[in-house]
């Protein structure tokens, strides 16, 4: 009789053993990724045991009940290809649903090799989100007429409010916790006395990944980008851009970025509603 995948709850530690996975296959998290991940929703993360031991695991995490996002799906190279990523990536969406209210949508970042699959477990391609880098030798040039300041400068509530426009579902705890973490850079666009856009760059594995990067229009974006590139000296820089959003293709293109990753954003359940002119990079292809 063949040994049953058991499919349960994830310990806080085989989180970081799941991060150590993400970063041999060249995901490259960020260094305070795990804990961050795990105090948003720490039910959110599903492992997959085989005779006891953890073959694979992946994160389904809600949002106030509001928006789910599958992320994190990883299966042991040596387990793949015997169905197993099959039974755990289903049970991780069914769970999922659970986990939300009546009607709610589900996102997720997938890679373009999987995405018909994905197709027949009833999500719908909306755009592809790109992951680029360039090496970042001295700050770049920006409009000074753009007002940049700490984001701890401006109201959490309308941090909060801004974000609300660039995403499907209140994440008043994560981002509190996203923009505070150490080793990373929080700034916000302050136009007429206003937040007109706001984003955090933080250290990865390797060099540094800028997300979000959310702005009113192409100024606030390039004045935002410029600083927290900044922060990136001597070393590479990654940016998950949103190809739905020509003035992010037109940033990258400007500042030389190479193209080097990408994932398909999908979705279970009907578009969501959201500024997608203001989205110039994505939070986290793992967390939405």
């Amino acid at each position: 009789m063949p040994i049953p995948l058991v499919i349960r709850n994830m310990l806080r530690p085989e989180l970081d053993e799941l991060v150590s996975w993400a970063a041999r296959e060249g995901w490259n998290p960020g260094l305070h990724d795990a804990e961050l991940f795990w105090l948003n929703d720490p039910e959110a993360y599903i492992a997959a045991d085989l005779d006891g031991e953890l073959i694979g695991g992946g994160a389904i995490t809600s949002y106030a009940g509001e928006f789910g996002f599958m992320g994190f799906f990883i299966i042991r190279p040596e387990f793949r290809g015997r169905g197993l990523g099959d039974i755990l990536w289903h049970a991780r969406r069914d769970r999922l649903l659970a986990r939300l209210h009546p009607g709610a949508v589900i996102g997720m970042d997938g890679v373009f090799a999987m995405q018909n699959y994905y197709a027949k477990g009833g999500f719908v391609f909306s755009h592809r989100n790109l992951r680029f880098r360039t090496e970042v030798a001295e700050p770049p040039e920006w409009a000074p007429d753009e007002e940049i300041l700490p984001l701890a400068d401006f109201k959490l509530e309308e941090v909060l409010a801004y974000d609300r426009l660039c995403f499907p579902a209140p994440r008043p705890r994560f981002l509190q916790d996203w923009i505070a973490q150490p080793d990373a850079l929080a700034l916000g666009c302050r136009r007429n006395g206003r937040l007109a856009g706001f984003g955090v760059v933080r250290r990865c594995q390797q060099g540094c990944k800028i997300g979000p990067l959310f702005a009113n229009d192409t100024n606030a974006a390039e004045a935002l980008y410029a600083q927290l590139a900044g922060f990136a000296i001597d070393g590479p820089l990654f940016l998950d851009a949103p190809e739905n959003n020509p003035d992010a293709m037109a940033l990258v293109q400007r500042h030389g970025m190479e193209e080097v990753f990408g994932c398909a954003r999908m979705y279970l359940g009907p578009l969501p509603s959201v500024a997608q002119e203001r989205v110039f990079g994505v939070t986290t292809f793992e967390l939405g």
